[in-house]
């Protein structure tokens, strides 16, 4: 079992960038294929990006294909999120998760792990 903390969350004005972080503790973070969630008030959560264990593989949503970048350190036992080119429509609650599985899923059911989630509020 994994437990994951989330942090970097926070308030930024459009067009800005901020970075988040996902600190993994317990079972080998290695192990895990990594990603990231968001949800939205009142719509569903949606996926944002995925990097498999060893960091080979990489999935992006559409919708931040190019400004969003996904990494990961496995020394530290930590994903990171770097987002740039922020809209308010970014303006979610974010969540890290993880899954143990061979494949990389894009769906948040394939998930067993998640972090707590933490606002990021992009201003216009």
């Amino acid at each position: 079992q994994v437990q994951l903390v989330e942090s970097g969350g926070g308030l930024v004005q459009a067009g800005g960038s901020l970075r988040l972080s996902c600190a993994g503790s317990g079972r080998a973070f290695t192990h895990y294929n990594m990603a990231w969630f968001r949800q939205a008030p009142g719509k569903e959560r949606e996926f944002v990006a995925v990097i498999s264990r060893s960091g080979g593989e990489t999935y992006y949503a559409d919708s931040v294909k190019g400004r969003f970048t996904i990494s990961r350190d496995n020394a530290k036992n930590t994903v990171y999120l770097h987002m740039n080119s922020l809209k308010p429509e970014d303006t979610a609650v974010y969540s890290c998760a993880a899954d143990l599985r061979f494949v990389v899923y894009t769906t948040a059911a394939q998930y067993s792990y998640w972090g707590q989630g933490m606002q990021v509020a992009v201003s216009s």
